[in-house]
């Protein structure tokens, strides 16, 4: 082959893998695809990331609590965690090329809001997913302007406080665009609410999601399946946000399979990137 041939074919191949890598994206704007840690709980957030990784991922929201490495005790838990845990945190960030979009679910006494802000701050993390009391408002309000970082209501099913889209809804009128929610359309499933509804209720509040697919509507104990499958109509959320304009982080939350659930995130992700492509 001469010069010129090498060339020619080197440059389709650049192209060929160029519009496959926009094929596999084709998200809109500002949406960020990737995993809760806590879809694998069994495991270290090392071994999390070695695992979404291997399927493509960028994306990770970590939870207080995981194993940070294969071998040691230390954690993720922001009150505890030393400096060379964070530094361990950084570097496994960096060798697996995972961004880690948030941190949560996490709450904090009034003493230890500031010491979760510096956290997150330090590991770049810009959002923070919690289910705070309303009269730690203010001074989470303060905490987020002061350190540009978002704080995202949760919910949890019924009967936990915010498991009502309107709750969330009221509690935030007023109060910075920095705060806002973590629609987990799974558990409003459980709760016996369409999460399209909800979205709509919440819009220009929507900071982040927990995505799950469930087996069932309107039961507590319903397991999750591949997106697409079940009973959350994740298309019709997807479509939604869109329609809203939404930007920001999707994180699959698969609480089922735990041995070997990687799959099934597999399955859901390149099911999501299909309804995505199409809008």
């Amino acid at each position: 082959m001469n010069n010129k041939s090498f060339k020619l074919g080197l440059f389709s191949l650049f192209l060929m893998l160029s519009f496959h890598n926009q094929a596999q994206e084709g998200m809109p704007k500002g949406w960020k695809v990737g995993s809760q840690a806590y879809t694998f709980r069994l495991f270290s957030l090392e071994e999390t990331l070695e695992k979404l990784n291997s399927i493509g991922v960028k994306y990770v929201e970590m939870y207080p609590g995981q194993k940070i490495s294969k071998s040691g005790n230390e954690t993720t838990d922001f009150k505890s965690i030393t400096a060379d845990g964070k530094a361990k945190i950084k570097a496994l960030l960096k060798k697996y090329d995972i961004e880690a979009v948030g941190y949560g679910v996490v709450n904090a006494s009034d003493e230890d809001l500031h010491k979760l802000f510096d956290f997150a701050k330090e590991l770049g993390i810009g959002i923070l997913t919690s289910e705070a009391k309303p009269n730690q408002f203010d001074q989470i309000e303060k905490l987020c302007e002061e350190y540009q970082i978002k704080l995202a209501l949760h919910n949890h099913p019924v009967p936990s406080y915010y498991w009502h889209p309107e709750v969330a809804s009221r509690m935030l009128e007023g109060r910075s665009e920095l705060m806002g929610v973590c629609a987990d359309i799974g558990h409003w499933v459980r709760s016996g609410l369409n999460p399209v509804d909800c979205l709509k209720q919440l819009e220009g509040r929507v900071i982040s999601l927990h995505i799950k697919d469930l087996n069932k509507f309107g039961v507590r104990d319903a397991h999750d399946l591949p997106w697409g499958t079940g009973t959350s109509n994740v298309a019709g959320v997807i479509h939604e946000l869109h329609r809203q304009g939404f930007e920001g982080a999707f994180s699959a939350e698969y609480e089922h399979n735990w041995e070997n659930n990687l799959p099934d995130v597999e399955e859901s992700i390149a099911y999501f990137k299909r309804v995505a492509a199409q809008l």
